[in-house]
């Protein structure tokens, strides 16, 4: 049985625990932890990671009441181990499956599913751990493509991750780093790339798989259950990471202390939540304080960098424009960094169909030198995918294939440092006539000097093709689309104000607007930061 097969008839089993009562944000937790069991079986890991008598074939020879009294005592036990990893995957673990009966179905269920591949000879095999690791992978985005829950919390696209590890080419012995960890997708990408380059890591002598496996590594996360599942993803992809601080995803706030305390790195792959400042508390001292949490994760970001590292950052489109601050946070990025490429993101490849994104690339100095802390950007080439395309979503999801011209044009050089070329017209998915005039102003990939961005305010919000959906009504998104879009806007614009007021000292009347918005959407009265 393919992985997609064996995902699609896990997620099936979410209507036996819906049935049961388990709240639809369960689900892939009370999954998750089953499969983990399941699945250390299968990969031959569990003598490594559970003592004896806390196995799946412990839980698997019980049934009815005594099988769930026996795994809610598991949980603990497993919650106190020996193994640090193993202790903060389980650690205040407690199940929500109530009736026995359902326990024991899912049990059954999975423990009878066709945990082996087929060769081309029909010749069948026991999955690898690969294998098992693409498929947690895909429950976790099934997951996260049926939900609508989480403040800020997008679940990055595979196509996109992939191409940003694909155009960063992380190496052997890197440190690399995600601040913003989610269920660790980068970091499991960057791991992939790095032993598809190197024969499975066979080519790296004992001291370096060592360090791939323990060291290279390094993610944080501020909720504790997305936290649990990263660190199942990283173990079934055989990454163990520093047991003395847990594993390779931490817990904790990167715009606090643990922030702070991350080691610096090589490579930074990330796609820090979005959102108001509000639903985070940013507690550590930035040399540019501000409330709009992006800002202060590219402040984060740009400084974690070892002299000469590189990154790749998913950011909303404030990050690009907005004033006062955060032009300074964007001239600081430009001097101490190559910001050498700006994607701009097409619509509805998060689930909010009207978030609009981008990626940047750059390197800390320079290629010449890594050192430098001055004037490093000159140059900025910017590829526009998302005017005139379609929009993204369910019924036309986003995958490698859009991206295919623009891995073309940013060229084999990590940093970007590959000759380019103004150009590229059509590409797929754009919306557009086919005989439009290949002329400068019609091109998606263009370069725009330092000098260009300075005389802008240092906004990169760098645009110039004309929008055709704009007056062909035929190529307008949907009317929800539109609306989302509209609505986000509307959101980013009352956060600006709430902001200036504060700065203005005008706490208490700001308080007094946003509890009025509580109410009049039905929200819990929010406290705003600093107001105390």
């Amino acid at each position: 049985m393919n992985n997609n097969d064996i995902v699609a008839k896990l997620w099936k089993m979410c209507d036996t625990l819906r049935d049961g009562g388990v709240s639809y944000q369960n689900y892939v937790n009370e999954l998750a932890t089953l499969l983990f069991l399941k699945m250390t079986k299968e990969t031959g890991q569990e003598a490594d990671l559970l003592p004896e008598g806390m196995r799946w074939g412990d839980l698997i020879g019980k049934i009815g009441l005594d099988q769930l009294q026996y795994y809610r005592n598991m949980l603990v036990q497993l919650g106190n181990d020996e193994h640090a990893i193993v202790r903060a995957i389980f650690q205040n673990v407690n199940t929500t499956i109530t009736d026995a009966s359902q326990l024991t179905e899912l049990v059954l269920t999975m423990d009878k599913l066709d945990w082996y591949n087929a060769d081309s000879s029909g010749e069948s095999h026991a999955k690898s751990r690969d294998d098992f690791g693409d498929m947690y992978e895909g429950l976790l985005q099934k997951n996260a493509n049926e939900t609508k829950s989480g403040a800020g919390q997008y679940f990055t696209p595979r196509a996109l991750i992939n191409t940003m590890v694909k155009l960063l080419k992380p190496q052997p012995r890197e440190i690399i780093q995600d601040p913003a960890a989610g269920t660790a997708g980068f970091l499991i990408a960057a791991d992939k790339y790095i032993k598809s380059q190197t024969n499975d890591l066979d080519d790296l002598d004992d001291d370096g798989q060592e360090f791939q496996m323990k060291r290279a590594f390094v993610g944080l996360e501020l909720v504790p259950e997305t936290r649990r599942l990263a660190l199942m993803n990283c173990l079934l992809h055989d990454i163990e990471g520093n047991e003395d601080v847990g594993g390779a995803i931490r817990l904790g706030n990167t715009l606090g202390n643990d922030g702070e305390n991350l080691p610096k790195a090589n490579v930074i792959l990330t796609n820090p939540p979005f959102g108001s400042a509000s639903s985070t508390n940013i507690t550590r001292t930035f040399v540019y304080p501000t409330y709009n949490k992006q800002l202060c994760f590219m402040q984060h970001i740009y400084n974690s960098l070892e002299p000469g590292g590189r990154a790749a950052v998913v950011i909303p489109d404030n990050v690009l424009f907005e004033a006062g601050v955060g032009g300074s946070i964007r001239v600081d990025l430009m001097n101490k960094c190559n910001l050498h490429t700006i994607l701009r993101l097409p619509t509805g490849i998060f689930y909010a169909a009207g978030v609009k994104t981008n990626v940047l690339f750059f390197q800390k100095g320079t290629p010449e030198n890594p050192n430098q802390d001055k004037d490093c950007t000159t140059d900025t080439w910017v590829y526009d995918l998302r005017t005139n395309m379609q929009t993204f979503g369910k019924l036309s999801p986003f995958t490698e294939k859009y991206l295919e011209s623009f891995i073309a044009a940013y060229g084999d050089d990590a940093n970007g440092q590959s000759k380019r070329e103004e150009g590229i017209y059509q590409v797929l998915g754009c919306t557009s006539e086919d005989d439009t005039e290949e002329t400068h102003e019609n091109s998606r990939w263009r370069k725009f000097s330092r000098q260009y961005i300075k005389d802008k305010g240092d906004s990169l919000d760098i645009t110039w093709l004309k929008d055709n959906s704009i007056t062909d009504a035929a190529n307008l998104p949907e009317p929800e689309v539109l609306a989302t879009e509209a609505m986000t806007e509307l959101t980013e614009a009352l956060r600006e104000m709430n902001q200036l007021m504060i700065d203005l000292g005008a706490i208490e009347q700001a308080e007094g607007q946003v509890a009025l918005l509580a109410e009049e959407f039905g929200l819990e009265r929010i406290v705003l930061e600093g107001s105390e």
